[in-house]
Order: structure tokens, then C-alpha cells, then sequence
């Protein structure tokens, strides 16, 4: 493999571009092309892209139906706000609505921070139009991610993004999630009802007057990909929320879209549990453009229907619904649907995980977590305490997988301590040749380490 980096592009680089989670002096991989799960850099090395650019590049590289998709509406209508209307916009809204099973509205935003952002505001608005004006609080579960503006930062229970952003803003409380392997109310076969009792005790605690609403992500992702053992969880959330008129938001922001062999993270729970707001990003456009959208239940929309000048959520995004990402997402929805991608992911997810599941046995595998093309595995320095794998041990097994051509991540930058879980989650339309060598590149590069 060549290591060499083209000079000019890495002086420039080093001279002009800040990149995201890099310290200063870092010489990052630049990417020239790409084509399915693989990706090619600078220097002619070839990479099988594990994560999907940041959990977004769910249909891989190119798709030429997204490219010429996106190309059409640009000669037909470049731009127009949605303070107006379009129709991509029209069209994508409905398909939403009918793909979350009728009777959703949705505001179109920039992406997943600014569709949290969205929601925050559409569920305090709510409550003051309907009669409960002290509901502002808004309650999430640690380890969870819903974004990097200061609302949604807020909401983010992982304290290593927050520190020195001052992002404490009032009103925002966190609580455990159902986390079996590292239980925080001591009983593993309990965690999903304790977890659950928490979120209940916590809105009495507080005082169900004042609890606007309740955001988790059906399968924690980037915290380290945490999801309950059970679907009563999400019953019980759901139960808990209509006893005390809690708003309930799912972040769907890398759930959506087939990535947990379900076309949503909150279909896994019984065909009941229905969300009041839903907040979309990533794989709607498949990372092609970007694009966000809050979706919010009919009920709830009508409360902003009453007569006064701020009666109207006056909430506004320049770009949020721009005609050419709407058009991408409706090709994206359109290849999902029609290659039968999310049947795919839910047969060969379990084949995937199965294999990954046998590296529990080796001494540095503490578990290994996986829902469709989302895994998770835990590392850790002693299987029997459980402390976790250093950070230096984490970078190196991440390098090590680098080097012999598969780009796999770590929840980076989110607990403290707690950075010691490797993230997988490759393209949806990776081949049987493709997961294989992955798994078989994890596999041995762990092997190593053990």
C-alpha cells in the first residue's frame, strides 16, 4: 500500500482545511473517488468504507439514478425556499408520511442537528398552545447523540463534546439507557424495565407539569451502539409518556433508511409504538446532499393552527428542503424500495453479526452488539472487571485496520472513559464479498491484539 501523500494536496491541506475530530497536525487519508463500499485516495490505495462516510453513505458510491436525479431538478429549479412551496418538496413529504404509516407533517431542515434543532422548539411551542405552558424541559438518555448546535448539543448526553462549548443550556436532563452489558441499576435481566422506571421516576421526580417531551434514538449509534434486549422497553417508554403528555421524539438520524434491518429503528418495537416527532437525516438522501426532516404526528401539527401572530411556528431554514435534495431522497427511497434493501440488510446482518459474535471468546472482546449493519464491539482490558480498552489500544486497532484497507471507527469524543467501542456500519448494498473481507479484516486484525 502506498503511504506516501501527494505533497501539494497535503500542504494545502495542512495550510487551509480544519477537519472535524482531528487534532491539529494530523495528516488525514484525502479521498479521490469512489465506487460501491470502496473508496480510493490520493495515492491510488483502496479502502472498503465500514462506516458509510459518517452512517450516511447507505447506498454506497455511485449511483448514477441519485446523481442524474439530482441534475434534472437543478436545471428545472436550482433553488426555492420553503416559506413558498415546490414540488419535490410535496412529493418527498408525502412519501415520508406514507412510509411511517400515514398521518405525519414534515418540516424540512438542513440536517440531523437542525431536525432536533426543530423539534426542541415544535415541542415547547406545543405544550404553551395546548394549555400546559410550564412543559419546556426536555429529557434524553446518556451516551446518546442528537447533534452539535447548542440545542441539540444540550440534549447530547456525551459529556467529552460539550467540554468547553458551555453548552449547559437549562432545561435539558439525561438519564441511563437500557444498557445490559454495563447495567447502572446492577441487574442485567432487569435493565430495559429499570431503565424504563427511570424515565418515569425521573418525570415525577421533576414534575410532570414541566416535561415538554422525551428524545431517544431507537438504537444508540455513535455512544456505542446500546439498544434494550427486549421491544417492551419501547412500550413502556411510549405507556410512560402518554400517563404524563410527554412528547416522544425519536432520533432516527442513522436508524432510518434500512440500517437496522427495519425500514425505521422504531419498527423493532410492536406495531403500537408510534413516535409524536421523528427527526430524519443521513441515509434520506444517502448522503448524496444534504437534507434533514422533522415529522410530526397530525395532532400535534394542529395545535399551531390557532388564530395570533405567534400562533404559527415562525421557525425558518434557508436551505432546509432544497429541490435537489428532495429529489435525491425520493431516488434514494426509490432504490431502497425497489432493490429490496431493507430485506436484504435483516438476512445477511444476522449472518454478519453471528461471525462477529465468535470474537467474544478472545480476551481483549468484552461484547459484540449488532442490529442489521450496525455493530458495536466493546473492548476491554479485562473481560472479568470489564475496564475498558485504552484509547491507545483503540487507535491502534482502528490503524491496523486502516493499513490493510478497511476504514472502521470508535465512539470518539463522547464519554469519559468510555471511547472503547469499535463502530461498524458499511454501506447497505455491500456485497457478500464485501462484508466478508470485513469481517475477516476485524477478525484478524483483533487477533493481534488478544
Amino acid at each position: 500500500m502506498n503511504t506516501g501523500m501527494e505533497p501539494t494536496l497535503a500542504k494545502k491541506d495542512g495550510q487551509y482545511v480544519w477537519h472535524a475530530m482531528q487534532r491539529p497536525g494530523a495528516a488525514p487519508l484525502i479521498a479521490d473517488s469512489g465506487e460501491g463500499s470502496w473508496f480510493t485516495d490520493t495515492n491510488g490505495n483502496r479502502y472498503m468504507d465500514g462506516v458509510s462516510g459518517l452512517w450516511c453513505l447507505n447506498l454506497g458510491h455511485g449511483q448514477t439514478e441519485i446523481i442524474e436525479a439530482a441534475t434534472e431538478q437543478m436545471n428545472k429549479l436550482a433553488y426555492f425556499p420553503l416559506s413558498l412551496g415546490h414540488q419535490p418538496a410535496i412529493a418527498l413529504a408525502e412519501k415520508l408520511a406514507a412510509l411511517l404509516g400515514g398521518g405525519f407533517r414534515t418540516f424540512f431542515a438542513n440536517g440531523g442537528s437542525d431536525a432536533n434543532e426543530t423539534a426542541f422548539k415544535i415541542a415547547r411551542q406545543y405544550h404553551k398552545q395546548t394549555g400546559s405552558p410550564e412543559k419546556q424541559k426536555i429529557i434524553s438518555r446518556y451516551r446518546g447523540y442528537h447533534g452539535n448546535s447548542l440545542g441539540a448539543l444540550a440534549a447530547t448526553a456525551q459529556a467529552n463534546r460539550k467540554i468547553k462549548y458551555d453548552a449547559a443550556l437549562p432545561g435539558f436532563l439525561h438519564i441511563p439507557p437500557p444498557y445490559a452489558y454495563r447495567s447502572s441499576f446492577g441487574s442485567a435481566a432487569e435493565d430495559d424495565q429499570q431503565a424504563a422506571d427511570f424515565l418515569e421516576q425521573t418525570i415525577l421526580w421533576e414534575g410532570p407539569e414541566t416535561i415538554a417531551a422525551f428524545i431517544m434514538e431507537p438504537i444508540i449509534s455513535g455512544g456505542g451502539v446500546i439498544y434494550p434486549q427486549s421491544n417492551d422497553y419501547y412500550k413502556r417508554v411510549r405507556d410512560i409518556c402518554d400517563r404524563y403528555q410527554v412528547l416522544l421524539i425519536l432520533d432516527e438520524v442513522v436508524s432510518g433508511f434500512g440500517r437496522t434491518g427495519k425500514l425505521f429503528g422504531f419498527m423493532h418495537g410492536d406495531d403500537d409504538f408510534k413516535p409524536d416527532i421523528i427527526t430524519l437525516a443521513k441515509g434520506l438522501t444517502s448522503g448524496y446532499l444534504p437534507l434533514g426532516a422533522t415529522c410530526v404526528a397530525e395532532n400535534v401539527y394542529q395545535a399551531f393552527d390557532g388564530k395570533g401572530e405567534t400562533s404559527h411556528f415562525r421557525h425558518i431554514s434557508t436551505y432546509g428542503g432544497h429541490p435537489a435534495s428532495c429529489a435525491v431522497a425520493l431516488k434514494a427511497i426509490d432504490i431502497i424500495e425497489r432493490e429490496q434493501i431493507v430485506n436484504r440488510v435483516e438476512t445477511l446482518g444476522h449472518t454478519v453479526l453471528g461471525k462477529l459474535k465468535q470474537l467474544e471468546q478472545l480476551s481483549i472482546v468484552g461484547e459484540v452488539r449488532g442490529i442489521g449493519f450496525l455493530y458495536g464491539i466493546e473492548l476491554v482490558q479485562d473481560k472479568q472487571t470489564k475496564e475498558p480498552a485504552d484509547d491507545d489500544t483503540m487507535k491502534a486497532v482502528v490503524t491496523a485496520c486502516q493499513k490493510q484497507g478497511l476504514i472502521i471507527g470508535k465512539n470518539s469524543d463522547t464519554i469519559p472513559g468510555g471511547g472503547n467501542v469499535l463502530i461498524i456500519a458499511p454501506p447497505l448494498t455491500s456485497s457478500e464479498e464485501d462484508l466478508a473481507f470485513l469481517v475477516d479484516t476485524v477478525s484478524s486484525v483483533l487477533r493481534t491484539f488478544a
